[in-house]
This record gives C-alpha cells, structure tokens and sequence, in this order.
C-alpha cells in the first residue's frame, strides 16, 4: 500500500472513529467516547504526516507516542498545524489512558469535549 493509500484509507477510520465517538457519548459511555475520540486524532494525525511526506516508518511508528511526538516535530513546530492542536493531540492521549488503563472513568463532559476536539482535529487535518 503506498503512503497515499494508506492516508486516505487512515482518514476514513479517523471519520468513522468520531462518528463511534458521539453515538458512544450519546448513550453516555464516556470512556468509549473517549477512546474512539482519540483514536480518531491518532489516525488523523498519521493520515496528515505521511501526506506530509514524511517517511512511513516514521508517520506510523512503533509506539502512540513515537507518532505524537513525530507529528509534533514535523506538523507542529515545523509545519502548519497550530501549538492548541498538538496540544490537543497530547491531551487525548492522556485522556483515553485514563478511560482505558487507569481504572478511572471520564466524565461525560470531559468525554464531550473530547469529541469536539476530535471532530474538529479530524477537519483540519483533512484540510491540510
């Protein structure tokens, strides 16, 4: 699959991941919300890198954060997504570790937030 394919196909997720996110928010799972909410950024943000150009080992990764901190690096501080949406990417992570891993839970506002974000990160990612 080339890098080009493989954007698009990754953005198609990241619609489909926010999409999963309000139908989850709208039956007050806060956690799933949250969940799907971050990985719709994740795609999104690896869509936007390998359309950056940047080489497909290192837009897709090994790990969450490897891509974050590559996407912060190529996108954010050198390129043109803005500081608020790469902050936004980072706290999603953090949000979706708490909902999946911590043995917390999200509050439904938090979780709505989320996907406002998400809904409005997917976008501008598509707009690049």
């Amino acid at each position: 699959m080339t890098p080009q394919r493989s954007a698009v196909s990754l953005m198609a997720k990241a619609a489909q991941a926010v999409a999963s996110a309000r139908v989850l928010l709208e039956t007050n799972d806060a956690d799933g919300a949250a969940n799907r909410a971050y990985y719709a950024m994740f795609d999104a943000a690896q869509a936007a890198l390998l359309r950056s150009g940047v080489p497909a080992a290192y837009a897709l990764g090994k790990t969450h954060r490897g891509v974050i901190n590559v996407f912060s690096a190529y996108l954010v501080k050198e390129g043109p997504v803005s500081k608020e949406l790469g902050r936004q990417l980072k706290r999603a992570e953090e949000v979706r570790l708490v909902a999946d891993y911590n043995g917390e839970t999200v509050t439904l506002a938090d979780a709505a937030e989320l996907v406002n974000q998400a809904e409005l990160f997917v976008k501008a990612m598509q707009a690049l």
